[in-house]
């Protein structure tokens, strides 16, 4: 494990943003970018120390900007398979994978990712 890289924290954005039904689904685009708003503001509650945050956006999210503090990943198709090749590429690093999906959750923990449910990032 590399100590000196900093935490990655992979948010699976359009998990996240589903996961609190406030008409998120009439602007997906919109939602995901104050989502990625709200993780540039705040970080991760309860992980202190340098953390990367990698917002996951896929569908009609795509399009949404990376910010200071937040880099946005388009997901060329899924956006599972996307976060799956991400943690993949992350050898060496300690990664937190922030979604509720029981098949992501499981694939990214065979690979030596924790994971976390979207109240991690979501009030």
């Amino acid at each position: 494990m590399n100590a000196e890289a900093p935490l990655l924290v992979i948010v699976d954005a359009a998990n996240v943003v589903g996961s609190v039904p406030d008409g998120w689904w009439r602007d997906r685009r919109g939602a995901a970018e104050r989502l990625r708003d709200r993780l540039a503001a705040d970080g991760v509650p309860g992980h202190e120390g340098p953390v990367e945050l990698l917002l996951v956006v896929e569908g009609a999210a795509r399009g949404v900007e990376s910010v200071p503090g937040v880099r946005v990943d388009a997901a060329p198709g899924s956006g599972d398979d996307r976060m799956v090749e991400l943690v993949a590429e992350a050898v060496g690093r300690r990664v937190l994978v922030v979604t509720a999906d029981r098949e992501l959750r499981r694939r990214v923990t065979e690979l030596g990712a924790e994971v976390a449910g979207p109240r991690t990032v979501r009030p």
